[in-house]
């Protein structure tokens, strides 16, 4: 439905809108579907309040309700999928639509990640490629290309960023930039005694990352140390998108199964072991879980079992950060146990809500400080008590002398 009125000779008023808006309903004489009038009560009203603001210009408003889109066929999907073909086997030196490979990085059974040069601006970057593994996979390959879009489609200093192409691409690959440093699950293991307020700094860069994808309705779903890297000058950046959900697209109809690609168990939250309904509360989880086992070298619930069910999700119990160090406050920690809690409903709704309570003490939260010394920190309580029986052994023996 299309609304459009002409340049206005005089200054705008109420009157003038609604000799306009009376004209243009006379064009209106054809009939329509009841739909169809409210699309174009709908255009007026955007047109109007234009209007009313003064605006000069030729209006032109226009609102498409799309019902339905055509089904491809298996076969005509696949052929859209395939246009370009899979790499060959790439070498340092070969040229690959202006880039040179420099070496293989990394290679799996699913892809290969080379260190290439861009010719255009001299800067290293990084080309991933699928496998040859996956040529006749329709579903393989048409993630592979939402990996690149998904890239595309955010620009954050803390998500990696997919290169544009400069040339016509002849091939199917993507660039992204090359992020000289550390992955995060290194970090941990070269920090085992980290200081919380380098631990807090990067949760909080990571946390800048997630937020590009939530505001664009997407949820990363595989969030691990492994798909976070640090750079030398201590930027952090989300590396990996390959699980991302897309909220909308998966109702899309489409002749290939999709299904959910999510992550390393240990990281995956509850809801999607229990098959419920995922929100952005899943990523905090699986941020809350890397900035306990940064603080603690271990996981808030322990190791899982590969293939875990509803019945072993009942059987987790939190074990408090501070048990396992003892120099994380309780406030501190009673911030993490909501970030991962089992239920979505009682985590942090937002993840500012997370930062703010992991440098700020929250009283509502503070009632772990009221736990018994047995169960915040054991081998201090038995080393006090321990130290109190030999001062009372050795108050006996002085007495038993004297006398």
């Amino acid at each position: 439905m299309v609304v459009v009125y002409p340049r206005a000779p005089k200054p705008i008023n109420n009157e003038y809108i609604q000799i306009c808006i009376s004209n243009l309903w006379k064009n209106f004489t054809r009939k329509v579907t009841l739909f169809d009038i409210n699309l174009d009560l709908k255009a007026q009203a955007v047109v109007t309040a234009a209007l009313g603001n003064s605006s000069h210009d030729n209006l032109t408003c226009q609102i498409i309700r799309v019902s339905s889109l055509p089904i491809p066929d298996e076969d005509e999907l696949y052929d859209q999928l395939t246009e370009l073909p899979f790499p060959p086997e790439l070498s340092p030196g070969v040229m690959l639509d202006g880039y040179r490979i420099i070496a293989e990085m990394h290679a799996s059974s699913r892809s290969q990640v080379y260190l290439a040069l861009d010719t255009h601006s001299d800067e290293k970057v990084v080309v991933k490629t699928p496998s040859v593994n996956f040529c006749d996979d329709p579903a393989y390959i048409e993630r592979f290309l939402f990996e690149e879009w998904v890239g595309r489609r955010i620009n954050n200093l803390h998500v990696l960023k997919v290169h544009e192409q400069q040339e016509k691409k002849h091939f199917l690959y993507y660039a992204t930039e090359y992020v000289q440093g550390e992955t995060l699950a290194q970090w941990i293991e070269n920090n085992p005694q980290p200081d919380i307020k380098i631990v807090q700094q990067i949760v909080e860069q990571v946390a800048r990352g997630v937020r590009a994808f939530h505001r664009l309705e997407m949820l990363h779903q595989d969030l691990k140390p492994d798909n976070i890297v640090i750079d030398k000058s201590g930027v952090v950046k989300i590396i990996d998108f390959g699980s991302t959900k897309v909220s909308g697209l998966a109702e899309i109809a489409s002749p290939i199964e999709r299904s959910d690609i999510l992550g390393t168990v240990d990281y995956t939250a509850p809801e999607y072991i229990v098959g419920k309904a995922a929100t952005n509360r899943a990523d905090i989880y699986s941020l809350g879980v890397i900035c306990y086992q940064m603080l603690t070298g271990k996981l808030p619930y322990g190791e899982l079992p590969n293939k875990p069910t509803t019945r072993s999700v009942a059987k987790m119990r939190y074990t408090p950060s501070y048990q396992c160090n003892p120099m994380v406050p309780p406030w501190l920690d009673g911030a993490l146990k909501k970030a991962v809690h089992l239920e979505a409903e009682q985590r942090y709704e937002k993840l500012s809500e997370f930062i703010y309570d992991l440098k700020n003490p929250n009283k509502a939260l503070t009632s772990a400080s009221q736990t018994p010394l047995l169960e915040r920190n054991p081998l201090l309580f038995w080393r006090t008590l321990s130290l109190l029986l030999l001062i009372g052994n050795l108050v006996l023996l002085v007495a038993l002398f004297r006398t």
